[in-house]
């Protein structure tokens, strides 16, 4: 049975995975598909603020198994990200003079 606490803490641990990656753009992707959640034909998370009104506790264990495995992806991800960071800085991260 998955707790009120345990999809809290995933979804914190998302956060925060997302924001290590270099990349402007991915953050801020890493950062809304956490938590405005996505809907394609093949995934079956709906995102945490979509989600948080389920009561079907097999419905519950099932979208958090699903956050689990993008966690895993995420981590995956930014490790690539930051074993070969882009060259150049994304304009949103440049400092105006």
């Amino acid at each position: 049975m998955v707790d009120k606490g345990q999809v809290i803490s995933l979804c914190r641990s998302l956060l925060r995975a997302g924001r290590q990656y270099p990349d402007y753009n991915i953050r801020e992707y890493a950062k809304r598909r956490t938590l405005d959640g996505f809907c394609t034909k093949r995934m079956t998370l709906d995102g945490f603020r979509m989600n948080k009104n389920l009561t079907d506790h097999s419905k519950v264990e099932e979208a958090y198994a699903e956050g689990k495995k993008q966690m895993e992806v995420v981590e995956r991800v930014v490790k690539v990200y930051l074993a070969y960071p882009p060259k150049t800085k994304n304009i949103m991260e440049l400092k105006l003079q």
